[in-house]
């Protein structure tokens, strides 16, 4: 527990918010991420960092392309939310299906959702009959075995994203599946991001013993992401009018449904960035460098946030439509997935698709 906590040192870091002379809404700016104690503060310049300006087409004709994880090849596995397909795809080739998932009850935001890979296992969160939950199987073979459920599903606030951080546990973000309360409750896992172990039991060093529970007050967490130093970001939806990127560190409460954005009660802790809910309704979350990346879905760009202090940016702003995840390959080039299928997008030619962005 001690080598977790040094890694997601306790921090504060203060979000301006500019305005135009029209009056809206400038890009925010974000204060430096301190160090984590006993490491080196971050560089300004990563030597390869993803080229935004050379754009190639990875896959079209997806359906609601939903979690993303990459195979030790290099090759990713993606997730279509609505047809429970777990394809297999790589550039330059056509999707492949690996395996399609029986068990999942699609539905509103539910469905086949994130993924993650550890040696030879995969591991899914799918909104199934009666909850959400996850599974694991060989990509040699065998059937599905569930490791984890339990976690209240509803038409939307499912959470999904999972991944497995430096550590090597999974951490796993849920939504309060429309029960505010739920949030606040540390024995319900809704609301919450969990830390397992990879036969999804409470990981050891959790701040409650015999819990999953790694931090509470949250109102639906779908993005995970972890930079150079071991500090953990999470990325969440708001409701009206804040959308948040937070810190994330054991044992902490950030507020859902008592605040949302930035407040002033010192029992919550506050986002290190906040956006509107139009310029943002973030879901994925990738770190490349000193650099965090942030798909919107209906703010329709990426958001670039600088972690070593400056502003964020939005990219693409309107090009390709809702984007969902966003995930760095194993070469350091930066994939994002659209989600114009999902009921809620413009489709466009050849959606939805997967783009790489090659790393220089």
């Amino acid at each position: 527990m001690a080598s977790i906590r040094r890694a997601l040192a306790a921090t504060s870091v203060a979000v301006l918010t500019a305005c135009s002379a029209n009056g809206e809404a400038a890009a925010p700016t974000v204060a430096p991420v301190p160090a984590r104690s006993g490491a080196p503060a971050p560089s300004v310049t990563s030597p390869r960092t993803p080229d935004l300006s050379a754009p190639e087409t990875v896959a079209t004709g997806l359906d609601v392309p939903w979690g993303l994880a990459f195979l030790p090849d290099g090759t990713a596995l993606v997730a279509e939310r609505d047809t429970a397909r777990i394809l297999q795809v790589r550039p330059g080739g056509e999707p492949t299906e690996l395996r399609r998932l029986a068990a999942v009850d699609a539905g509103g935001e539910g469905g086949l959702l994130g993924l993650a890979v550890k040696d030879d296992w995969v591991y899914a969160y799918f909104t199934a009959a009666d909850d959400n939950r996850i599974v694991r199987f060989r990509r040699s073979g065998g059937d599905p075995e569930v490791i984890f459920d339990g976690i209240a599903k509803a038409g939307n606030h499912n959470g999904g994203r999972i991944a497995f951080g430096p550590d090597g546990m999974l951490y796993v973000g849920t939504g309060d599946a429309g029960e505010r309360s739920r949030s606040q409750d540390r024995d319900d896992p809704a609301g919450k991001i969990l830390r397992l172990t990879p036969d999804g039991d409470p990981a050891p060093g959790n701040p409650w013993s015999g819990s999953p529970v790694w931090s509470l007050g949250h109102r639906n967490v779908q993005g995970l992401a972890w930079d150079a130093q071991g500090r953990m970001y999470g990325i969440e939806f708001g409701q009206n009018q804040w959308d948040e990127v937070n810190l994330i560190e054991p044992g902490k409460n950030y507020g859902w449904p008592e605040v949302e954005g930035r407040g002033s009660d010192d029992r919550y802790a506050n986002p290190i960035l906040q956006w509107g809910t139009d310029e943002a309704s973030p879901s994925g979350a990738a770190v490349a460098g000193d650099t965090l990346y942030v798909a919107a879905l209906k703010g329709e760009r990426l958001w670039t946030v600088p972690l070593g202090g400056g502003s964020a940016k939005a990219e693409f702003t309107g090009r390709y439509g809702r984007l969902r995840t966003v995930a760095v390959a194993p070469d350091g080039s930066l994939w994002l997935t659209t989600s114009n299928t999902d009921g809620r997008g413009d489709i466009r030619d050849g959606d939805d698709r997967i783009l790489r962005f090659p790393a220089r």
